[in-house]
């Protein structure tokens, strides 16, 4: 596979070495290094290639454990922890020559239409996606940001998968774990009283703090398209102990509350 490739589709392409270990690429992204994002969205698509069809994410929980290199095909071995009839539980360590870089647990579970479905959560009132400046980083994923209230810890993008994924609900789960990495960072960190404002301040962030992401929660309400236009609106929760949390949902144009997203970030100010 090539590791320029600037299409999903190619992207969830894994290929298979051996029982239950899958292998995939990364392309180099605007930072260095792997985009976390990426990492997550091939982890579930390795676990989801060992679960029947008739099973569904409907919750994820990962680690980023070391930075990836783009360099560097990446090893997905998956762990087949429980199957049940109605919920399937699965392990993912992705590893690559430094040793892991990624610990996912994913759950499936069968579709149960008969059950009570209530949405409780409301879409905020925003600009369309058309009406706002594209600020994407890369060729996968379309971004138009929303400007930020100043000194409110919060973040709000439209998203979409730049290529059209088609029907597959699991290509689309799969969308919605890449895109997911994208906006909660930004909400996190603005909850720290030293945050840059990127719109004014001289400083940049880079130049106040050394950050990554540490760890990840995606749990899935409703299926949806993530090769359209999804809100993405997230709230910063607090910094200590030089972590932030970035919590948000994922809405679908017409107001349907698609996902709910949890991020821990490490936000450490630099020592001068």
């Amino acid at each position: 596979m090539p590791y320029d490739v600037t299409d999903f589709q190619t992207l969830m392409a894994l290929e298979s070495h051996g029982p239950d270990v899958y292998v995939g690429i990364g392309p180099a992204y605007p930072w260095g290094g792997l985009y976390g994002g990426q990492v997550v969205a091939q982890g579930l698509r390795a676990a989801c290639h060992t679960v029947d069809e008739h099973h569904l994410p409907h919750s994820l929980h990962a680690y980023f454990i070391r930075a990836g290199d783009t360099e560097e095909p990446i090893r997905f071995e998956v762990d087949r922890i429980r199957n049940g009839r109605s919920f399937v539980t699965r392990r993912v360590v992705a590893r690559q020559s430094i040793g892991p870089i990624l610990n996912l647990s994913a759950s499936f579970q069968i579709r149960e239409p008969s059950q009570a479905d209530v949405q409780t959560r409301s879409m905020p009132a925003v600009a369309a996606p058309e009406d706002l400046e594209p600020d994407s980083w890369g060729p996968i994923l379309s971004r138009r940001s929303l400007r930020a209230e100043p000194g409110v810890p919060h973040s709000a993008a439209w998203l979409k998968i730049a290529q059209e994924i088609g029907d597959d609900p699991i290509l689309q789960a799969c969308g919605l774990a890449y895109a997911s990495d994208d906006i909660p960072t930004e909400a996190a960190s603005l909850a720290h009283p030293r945050r840059p404002d990127p719109y004014h301040d001289a400083e940049h962030y880079d130049d106040v703090f050394v950050g990554a992401s540490l760890d990840h929660a995606i749990w899935f309400h409703r299926p949806g398209r993530h090769d359209e236009w999804v809100l993405h609106d997230f709230m910063g929760h607090g910094v200590t102990g030089a972590r932030g949390l970035g919590i948000g949902q994922v809405y679908a144009r017409d107001g349907l509350h698609l996902a709910t997203i949890a991020q821990e970030i490490l936000i450490r100010e630099k020592t001068r």
